[in-house]
């Protein structure tokens, strides 16, 4: 009787043992017990590394057999739209992106405004942010096209899998030019430095088959039509005055656009608080890190430098580590002067001798309350008043105030601080004081925190590392509530509130997820639409 092979097998592999296609057949059979000549095609569906009991191993998920049929990758291609475009998308970040994208696929136009600039000409004002201090409103490392993930790392692992086909955004993007390495990695990373290219060819692709790309066109209003439940929205208003209607409004301006929530409720559409995390930027020497996660193996030149995740509950709130970049550079992220906010970022080879991760404190309704912020925009308000004290703490420029860890565990200011990978400079100070300056009692948490993450790492808490702040846009402090089934706003016909700047997405991919439900939402109530309108 013929011997059943399983249609998927996980092996590992030593750092040294080879993993070429020869190879894993060969260790594939011996596993098995079949000769190597009896196996189908091996193909590989994941790749991670799993570092314990003092060795460091590949771990790769195998699938055996061939596929009866063969697939594009990328699924279904847009196509020509036809027509003038029936909806606007405000926001050219993952969602308003894959929202295009999805509606091209059905052949449906649409209309992309951003308020920043294409990624070229942004890259300017990147360095104008981090060489002279100069923070460009409408364009920085939050707004432009690609939105925030452009120019921060390209970070691709995501929980979201039941809000819908991850497989089909990582493929989307590695079409267009993300490394192949995207669709077997684990963690799968693309890098800022590469994520500009995917974002231009996605928007090519997309304008090759007819969709419309305007930037420098920030919103600063809705156009409405009708009264009472009938109120519908009619299009957008654009700051230099003009108008463009449409049938359909998708919201996906991200968790910084402000003055998005303010439009928004002047368009008598309600918002809501929610919560969300805020904290510094904890930064290491990448050997430290390598050398805690690797041990004995750190500097092999086949293990990338290495990522941590750390999580833990003090008095009932979560600390935890956020967006962690390995060989990454801590970077300024304020989208309005005289306000301070950092981010981290990581080229695609991660080789910078630092590692940095968000190092955050979740903020629930109550705390907001308990502290004296109220309305829908209370998270707005602490984040804005942590950013101006930042800002002032660094000597109101754009370098950060930071401390030693040590020194904040021991709950003083640092006079002195080890190298940074940060352009503008640190200034040595009590981010303590900063953090607790929004009356909110985050500092001794995260002392509490840290003295937990240095028994899980040892030598996680050392003088060599340094805390930056402030680090308070990790996902929006606000949602716009809509329909669970439809998407759709409750309060105004034909917006619909997407992505993070909603309150519904978390991360490049999330945000992507997000975008394409609401395309598939909106084409199907332009359909509706149609149809009653042929009766």
């Amino acid at each position: 009787m013929a011997h059943r092979l399983p249609e998927e097998i996980t092996i590992e592999l030593g750092l040294d043992d080879p993993d070429d296609d020869a190879s894993l057949r060969q260790a594939v059979a011996r596993r098995l017990g079949v000769a190597v000549e009896h196996l189908p095609e091996v193909e590989v569906y994941r790749r991670s590394i799993d570092a314990r009991d003092s060795r460091v191993r590949f771990r790769l998920l195998l699938g055996l057999g061939s596929h009866e049929a063969t697939f594009e990758l990328g699924g279904v291609t847009p196509r020509e739209v036809d027509g003038p475009a029936e909806v606007v998308i405000v926001g050219d970040g993952p969602a308003g992106m894959f929202c295009a994208y999805e509606l091209a696929r059905r052949g449906i136009a649409s209309i992309v405004l951003d308020r920043g600039k294409e990624v070229q000409p942004r890259r300017i004002d990147l360095r104008g942010l981090n060489q002279r201090g100069l923070v460009d409103t409408d364009s920085n490392y939050c707004f432009g096209e690609g939105g925030a993930g452009t120019y921060s790392d390209g970070k691709l692992y995501t929980r979201a899998h039941k809000r819908g086909n991850v497989r089909d955004v990582i493929e989307v993007l590695a079409i267009h030019g993300a490394p192949a390495a995207i669709l077997t990695d684990a963690r799968p990373h693309i890098g800022s430095n590469r994520l500009p290219k995917v974002v231009t060819r996605i928007r090519e692709r997309l304008e090759s088959v007819g969709v419309v790309f305007r930037f420098g066109a920030r919103v600063t209003d809705l156009l409405v039509a009708g009264e009472g439940d009938a109120r519908t929205v009619r299009g957008v208003r654009l700051a230099d005055g003009s108008e463009l209607g449409a049938r359909a409004v998708v919201l996906a301006t991200g968790h910084s656009a402000r003055d998005v929530f303010e439009l928004v409720d002047r368009a008598g559409v309600r918002l809501e608080a929610k919560a969300f995390a805020l904290g510094v930027r904890i930064e290491h020497p990448q050997p430290l890190i390598n050398r805690i996660q690797y041990g004995q193996d750190a500097g092999h030149p086949r293990l990338p430098n290495a990522a941590y995740r750390l999580a833990t509950t003090v008095e009932e709130r979560g600390v935890f580590s956020f967006c962690m970049c390995p060989g990454g550079w801590v970077v300024p992220a304020s989208t309005e002067p005289g306000a301070l906010v950092v981010n981290g970022m990581s080229l695609a080879k991660r080789n910078s001798p630092f590692a940095n991760s968000g190092f955050v404190v979740s903020v629930e309704l109550a705390d907001l309350a308990a502290a004296g912020y109220s309305g829908p925009l209370a998270g707005v308000q602490l984040q804005t008043e942590l950013e101006r004290m930042a800002f002032v703490a660094g000597g109101s420029s754009l370098q950060a105030p930071a401390t030693r860890v040590t020194d904040f565990v021991a709950g003083r200011g640092s006079t002195t601080l080890p190298p940074s990978s940060y352009i503008p400079g640190l200034v040595p100070c009590d981010v303590g004081e900063v953090l607790d300056a929004g009356r909110l009692p985050l500092a001794a948490k995260m002392r509490e925190a840290l003295r937990r993450f240095d028994r899980s790492l040892r030598g996680y808490m050392t003088e060599d590392a340094v805390l930056i702040g402030v680090e308070t846009r990790t996902s929006s402090p606000v949602r716009i509530p809509r329909d669970p089934t439809t998407t759709e706003s409750h309060d105004l016909g034909g917006l619909f509130p997407t992505g993070e700047g909603a309150g519904y997405a978390g991360g490049i991919v999330s945000a992507a997820l997000d975008g394409i439900r609401v395309a598939e939402s909106v084409a199907a109530k332009l359909t509706r639409s149609s149809s009653l309108s042929q009766r």
